[in-house]
């Protein structure tokens, strides 16, 4: 490999395109972090981007953090769980994970509050609402998510930072941006009448390819994985 093809070069790269798309909107670089994307690398490839300051990692698959966890557990970075959290899998998050940002319905919240309370921690969390409409995709209906966040708030070892969403997956920009368009003004609704304490600051919006639609619509955090540790393999 290359150095300009390297993990760190690779991650340079990124972090530049996310300052330039946050000047370009007049928004301060500092203001969007990068969360890289780390499903499918293999532990060992991690390393090369811990070396290269990375201590945030975004996973999809809880057994698959797990033992990335455990198999980096000297280097501790922190493991964040972005893809669809099913409830048997809650009692692995707890015992790892410092942050969730699918949490969709109230009996997840419930069953990792529980967990959290065993393992005597906290976690922060972000709830996923479903801005795009799609059957295909998870997430709490932007019609419900207020009372299923006056419900998570009350679990006093999740900590309620703000939401995530994923965009259609469309060659219309406009209908892409709209879906981070929602979930700004939702967030924005939920602000004024969100529980004491609950700031709902972070926006988790925006992947490779729609990154710089999310940030001209407030995101705080874009997703990225493929443009830092390569293509995928295919299934």
């Amino acid at each position: 490999m290359s150095a300009e093809d390297s993990i760190a070069a690779r991650l340079a790269r990124v972090r530049g395109q996310i300052a330039d798309a946050a000047r370009a909107v007049g928004r301060c670089p500092d203001g969007v972090r990068l969360l890289p994307v780390s499903k499918t690398v293999p532990a060992e490839r991690l390393r090369e981007a811990i070396a290269a300051g990375v201590r945030r990692f975004g996973e999809n698959k809880v057994q698959e953090a797990r033992e990335k966890a455990e198999a980096l557990a000297d280097a501790d970075p922190a493991w964040v769980i972005i893809g669809h959290l099913q409830t048997n899998k809650v009692k692995y998050v707890a015992r790892f994970a410092a942050e969730a940002q699918s949490i969709d319905r109230l009996e997840v919240a419930e069953a990792l509050d529980r967990r959290l309370q065993r393992e005597g921690r906290g976690i922060d969390v972000m709830l996923q609402v479903n801005t795009s409409g799609e059957a295909s995709k998870y997430g709490v209906d932007p019609a419900h998510a207020q009372g299923l966040l006056s419900e998570v708030a009350r679990y006093d070892s999740l900590r309620m930072r703000g939401l995530m969403t994923l965009a259609v997956f469309s060659e219309d920009r406009e209908r892409v941006r709209a879906c981070f368009r929602g979930l700004r003004e939702l967030r924005d609704r939920l602000q004024q009448t969100a529980p004491e304490g609950v700031a709902l600051e972070e926006l988790s919006m925006g992947m490779s390819g729609d990154y710089d639609l999310a940030i001209a619509e407030g995101s705080t955090e874009v997703r990225i994985g493929s443009a830092i540790f390569g293509a995928r393999p295919t299934p």
